[in-house]
């Protein structure tokens, strides 16, 4: 699983990180399989969850997500997610599946990280499991397979939509994202990018690509990551 490295915002000036429970709440799922997961980002070491996304952050906003309360708090993960591993340093062949989680900090972070978008693209093309979720769908715009065509041309995919992006900024009072995820995905051509209703649970499969919507929807995408597994 792929997290985010912490960064500040350049459109609001927030510190921002990945979204906990797009790690927590696919966790969850792939223990309950019996698989095992580490993770990774994009510098390697200490990474930040974006404090909304925080049960215990003071604003409250999530606190009823008691998966990620749990997970969070397990001196496991916490270690785990002070020293991840550099996603230069991870060897593709020992894995069967690679998850990015999204959060705020992908849409700066991972957006024009070529290296990252390579390493996606070597995924996919050996034969790998692709899942990305939320504002992690955002380097889906931009990863190319080594025949130079874009990893979504020709198949069925989303990511945060227009509309909860239109929510987020009503619910602040001004711009949040450098740029949104539909607008860009509908501008390209040979691409099939959908949205369910804002909030709910959405996520898409095409072959081994799995797409999740929002933060609402990394169960599934797990799910999915697990069926195409055959487990």
């Amino acid at each position: 699983m792929i997290v985010a490295n912490p960064a500040v915002s350049p459109v609001t000036g927030w510190p921002v990180g990945f979204w906990a429970a797009e790690l927590t709440h696919p966790w969850v799922e792939f223990v309950k399989a019996g698989y095992s997961i580490e993770l990774a980002s994009p510098a390697g070491g200490k990474t930040a969850v974006d404090s909304y996304s925080d049960p215990r952050d003071a604003s409250g906003y999530s606190k009823f997500d008691i998966i990620s309360l749990g997970v969070l708090t397990m001196p496991m993960m916490a270690a785990m997610l002070e020293t991840t591993k550099r996603v230069a340093d991870v060897n593709l062949s020992d894995y069967d599946a690679i998850f990015v989680c999204g959060g705020q900090s992908p849409m700066v972070t991972m957006i024009d990280d070529a290296a990252l978008h390579a390493f996606v693209a070597r995924a996919y093309e050996a034969g790998k499991v692709v899942a990305l979720v939320c504002h992690g769908t955002c380097v889906l715009l931009k990863v190319r397979t080594s025949d130079g065509r874009l990893l979504v041309e020709g198949k069925t995919w989303t990511g945060f939509a227009n509309s909860e992006e239109r929510f987020a900024e009503q619910a602040v009072g001004g711009k949040i994202q450098p740029f949104w995820i539909e607008t860009e995905a509908k501008k390209m051509a040979g691409t099939n990018f959908i949205t369910h209703n804002a909030f709910e649970e959405f996520a898409v499969r095409d072959g081994r690509l799995i797409t999740g919507q929002q933060q609402n929807s990394g169960a599934a995408a797990a799910r999915l990551v697990i069926e195409a597994l055959g487990k």
